[in-house]
Order: structure tokens, then C-alpha cells, then sequence
């Protein structure tokens, strides 16, 4: 079943206020971007993340993770190193 976000009575006078207004119903409607986590690694981590991952492909995420919190001093989860190596 999906989920359904319901809307307070203040955000639909807003929606229709923008569609009394001539905007049209695509707009008003459009998904909001973003609201995502915080990322814990930096463009240029992922990469030396990948990269590391590359070099040794027996190297578990765990491994990787690791030998990241050697380099860099900065803790992440495998689950981390597993996303980002799934970015190629």
C-alpha cells in the first residue's frame, strides 16, 4: 500500500491561491527537491573510496572502510563504501 502525505488546511489554501492565480496545475503540484540526508563524505572521498575499492577487488566493504578511517581519520560504515561503489 503506498503511503499518503496529507496536507494541513493552511498548505491547501496556498495550493489553491497559486491555482486561483493562473499558475498551473503542474507547477503548483511539482515534487520539492532535496530534504536528503547529510552526506559524511566529501566528492573526493567517494572517489578515493571507489578507487581504494578498485585496487583490491577481494577487499570487503568493511576492509575498505577501514583502511579509509587509516587515511583520512574520518569513521564511515560499510554501508557507506557499499553505496558509493555502486555509483560508477
Amino acid at each position: 500500500m503506498s503511503s499518503r502525505h496529507h496536507i494541513d488546511d493552511f498548505m491547501r489554501d496556498r495550493i489553491i491561491g497559486k491555482i486561483e492565480e493562473g499558475r498551473k496545475i503542474t507547477d503548483v503540484a511539482s515534487r520539492r527537491h532535496g530534504g536528503g540526508g547529510v552526506r559524511s563524505t566529501t566528492p573526493a572521498e567517494d572517489r578515493y573510496i571507489v578507487l581504494s575499492a578498485k585496487r583490491n577487488r577481494r577487499t570487503t566493504a568493511q576492509q575498505v572502510a577501514n583502511q579509509f578511517l587509516a587515511a583520512s581519520g574520518k569513521q564511515i560504515s560499510r554501508k557507506t563504501v557499499a553505496r558509493r561503489g555502486n555509483t560508477e
